[in-house]
């Protein structure tokens, strides 16, 4: 059996879901727009470089959820899917997903954005397991605080390796290991794995996919 993990932001989707979410909170008025939108685009220009401190960034995009009961907040949720990700998963990105579930591998999209958002898009794409950063929560309410360890650059090999620990799995246990992602944020878990792709790749990770001879492909369309 093979292991096959996905990153999804730039990767299974054309675009960012945690920077979409905070753009579709502000256009919808619930979050301030001068107060959210310009540290919105700092914070995504940080991830972009490679300079993203992980823990700032989660006091920024966790909290709103601490503020709105769930009903309202799985409300805006339902419509943020329908019209901002849904869209934006491409046939190539489903064809992708469907030709490793069919093979039989154990599949897991690994993503730094929180599980609150992203797990309605693995149930859509049929990926059964999601390794994400989890939002805290208390009595059905998000305290706004993340929970364990962020699914970020190292910490997504952590999250990895506890998540086939519960199974009484580990690295050994698979013929071949894949992980598919645009990102240098995830050169750590892209070196992990014994078959890395990258996946319209930034700058950094294109260089670095070229003189390590990893396949560079585009999930685009």
């Amino acid at each position: 059996m093979d292991l096959v993990l996905f990153d999804l932001d730039n990767t299974l989707i054309a675009g960012d879901s945690d920077f979409e979410w905070a753009q579709f909170l502000i256009a919808k008025g619930v979050l301030d727009r001068a107060l959210y939108e310009a540290r919105n685009l700092e914070f995504y220009e940080q991830y972009k470089a490679g300079t993203l401190d992980i823990e700032i960034f989660l006091d920024f995009q966790l909290q709103p959820l601490a503020r709105y009961p769930r009903a309202q907040l799985d409300a805006w949720l339902g419509e943020f899917m329908r019209r901002h990700i849904l869209p934006i998963v491409g046939r190539k990105a489903r064809a992708l997903v469907h030709h490793h579930l069919d093979s039989g591998a154990l599949c897991a999209i690994v993503t730094a954005t929180n599980s609150f958002v992203t797990a309605p898009l693995a149930r859509n794409l049929g990926i059964a397991h999601l390794i994400a950063t989890i939002p805290a929560h208390e009595n059905g309410q998000f305290t706004g605080q993340p929970r364990g360890t962020p699914s970020f650059r190292e910490g997504k090999i952590i999250r990895v390796e506890d998540w086939l620990e519960a199974m009484g799995l580990w690295w050994g246990s698979f013929e071949r290991s894949w992980f598919y992602s645009d990102s240098q944020n995830d050169l750590p878990l892209l070196s992990k794995v014994s078959n890395p792709v990258a996946v319209d790749p930034d700058p950094t990770l294109r260089a670095h996919a070229e003189t390590a001879g990893w396949p560079v492909i585009s999930l685009l369309g």
